[in-house]
């Protein structure tokens, strides 16, 4: 049979010596290539650049040279079309971005069963709509080709979970330490009670790469509450940040970056601006945003926050340079001038310097204005000497059993190599990273966790503010949620899913609230009234003893800060964020 030819026109049918001159001459422009030097393509001042270039060119003249005929796709339709989905056609589910702490309330675009975009929840009074880099970018770690596709027990895989299940119920025999990130979600903080209290003697530790142990510490010592409270920057008419980057990584920069802007924004009904002074030492996104920006050696923090509060007290400034005495001087007299509508807050992680910022805010009455104590932050709960005591349990030969969740502590611990060598001495180690990771490569199982994308659950980012989580697409591996291992490990037979949507409607009064609640994707209450604490000053002159006793350090000083795209490395192997351009460099 004769093959059937296609032509783009009556000149190329005709084949006429204009359409050939045409034909030779079309793609007669060179190449946009930039300092080739002779030296061929990689060996230019930017290859990377012009392959793209040299790549899209060459795409974009095969199809438009192409003139044979396109082969014919046949789509196979539904044998039973599920009633709510068009083809082409996507639906939006509420759900909650988590990882190690973080909890952002989303909204995931999900196209013919796939998610493809995240969106902030609007409904959401934290985050207001807004996302991240990593939330953002986190709907491409669904698809990661380095996600674990099945469960495992000595690097081998397990053929199904009911197997991996038997061989290590035999395993926890006795007590059993469950380390995570820090978790603060309401139904499985009541499933791990629940698997604690099956094994007595066992207990859960929260660990946090990037850790904020210093200021609960210190907040507790203060204010009698292991916990961190709202910072509410829409309400501050002066805000002094002692190296804390709220507008990039720390703590809540979702939520800041809102009430920030609220204090920012000049117009006929609010014609004045708030006033931000930034002491640092290193340029962060905050300080770039900042009224008047300060720069100090890292050794010299302690300095300049007991400096600031000497100032705010009416006492003498000392200990920091003379640029910087004017800076905090300048400070100080602006905090003074709006007592109850300024803010202090300090990046810090040393519990003596938290515990002089405590008392510079409570000076500036800060405390139940500017500082809201009834709806403190769930988002990181760990505490370095709890980890600290773990691994000397560990070390000991103390620890029968450690079950590893959302956290990898062999490679983002400041003593990695310690923790590694402990390990060792544990019997049994499971681990439910999604991925096979620096910690969960050293563990004798593996029961990799679903994405959330494919999960249920909740997340209380601050206190009576849940957002829902709810799968959106079917799980893509043999993969099972953390939860419904630990179900089953306890002797439950329920299921997480069904445990869930138990705990939520009686706790919000049927079924129908509850379905309301996961189409919403949250649940908040009526805005409460900003409240304060109890304050304790007890421990602020032990502070400053600890602050003035400490070392200056040497000429050249090194900086460690938090990436705004990679953070503590989780999503590190996420191209999009790698590929992100540092917001300041």
């Amino acid at each position: 049979m004769e093959r059937k030819r296609y032509w783009q026109s009556i000149k190329e049918l005709n084949n006429s010596e204009a359409f050939k001159q045409a034909e030779k001459d079309e793609f007669k422009e060179d190449l946009p290539f930039e300092d080739l030097n002779d030296k061929g393509l990689l060996g230019a001042s930017t290859p990377r650049r012009d392959f793209l270039k040299y790549l899209g060119f060459s795409t974009a003249a095969a199809v438009v040279a192409a003139s044979c005929e396109v082969p014919v796709r046949k789509a196979v339709p539904f044998v039973n079309k599920p009633q709510d989905v068009v083809p082409g056609v996507a639906d939006y589910y509420a759900t909650t971005y988590v990882s190690g702490g973080d909890a952002v309330s989303i909204v995931a675009k999900v196209r013919d069963g796939r998610p493809i975009k995240i969106e902030g929840n609007e409904l959401s009074t934290v985050s207001h709509g807004s996302t991240t880099a990593r939330v953002q970018a986190s709907v491409l770690d669904l698809y990661d080709t380095s996600r674990l596709r099945f469960p495992m027990q000595g690097g081998k895989e397990v053929s199904t979970f009911e197997a991996l299940d038997k061989m290590v119920m035999q395993e926890l025999s006795g007590p059993a330490v469950l380390l995570t990130g820090t978790l603060n979600s309401p139904t499985t903080k009541q499933v791990i009670a629940e698997f604690l209290a099956k094994y007595p003697g066992s207990r859960h530790v929260q660990y946090d790469a990037v850790s904020y142990s210093g200021m609960l510490l210190a907040n507790e010592a203060s204010y009698g509450r292991r916990a961190i409270p709202s910072y509410q920057f829409g309400n501050a008419k002066v805000i002094v940040s002692l190296g804390a980057d709220f507008l990039g990584s720390w703590l809540n920069a979702v939520e800041y970056r809102k009430g920030y802007t609220v204090g920012r924004k000049v117009d006929q009904n609010k014609p004045e601006m708030s006033k931000h002074y930034q002491f640092e030492s290193f340029l962060s996104m905050t300080g770039a945003n900042a009224d008047d920006r300060f720069t100090h050696k890292p050794s010299e923090a302690g300095a300049v926050a007991l400096a600031l509060l000497n100032a705010v007290n009416g006492q003498s400034v000392s200990g920091v340079s003379d640029k910087v005495k004017k800076g905090i001087e300048k400070a100080a007299a602006s905090l003074l001038n709006n007592k109850g509508a300024a803010l202090v807050v300090s990046g810090s992680n040393n519990v003596n310097i938290q515990l002089i910022v405590n008392a510079i805010n409570e000076a500036i009455g800060a405390n139940g204005t500017t500082i809201n104590w009834a709806a403190p932050l769930n988002t990181r709960q760990g505490i370095d000497s709890d980890m600290a005591a773990l691994i000397a349990d560990m070390d000991a030969g103390r620890v029968n059993a450690l079950l590893v969740y959302d956290a990898n502590p062999a490679y983002d611990h400041y003593d990695a190599g310690k923790f590694k060598a402990a390990l060792k001495k544990v019997k049994t180690t499971v681990s439910f990273n999604e991925r096979l990771d620096e910690t969960a490569a050293l563990c004798k199982y593996v029961v990799p966790s679903h994405n959330f994308l494919e999960s249920w659950g909740d997340a209380e980012p601050k206190a009576g503010y849940i957002s829902m989580i709810q799968p959106t697409i079917a799980p893509l591996f043999k993969t099972r949620q953390f939860q419904d291992s630990l179900l089953i490990w306890s002797g439950n037979t329920t299921t997480y899913e069904a445990y869930f949507r138990q705990y939520w409607s009686a706790k919000l009064g049927g079924e129908q609230l509850f379905q309301k609640a996961l189409q919403d994707g949250v649940i908040e209450p009526a805005a409460p009234a900003a409240s304060g604490a109890s304050y304790n000053a007890a421990a602020v002159s032990g502070a400053v003893a600890a602050v003035s006793a400490m070392k200056k350090g040497g000429k050249m000083q090194m900086v460690l800060y938090e990436n705004t795209a990679v953070g503590d490395g989780k999503q590190a192997n996420n191209p999009w964020l790698q590929e992100l351009p540092d917001p300041i460099t």
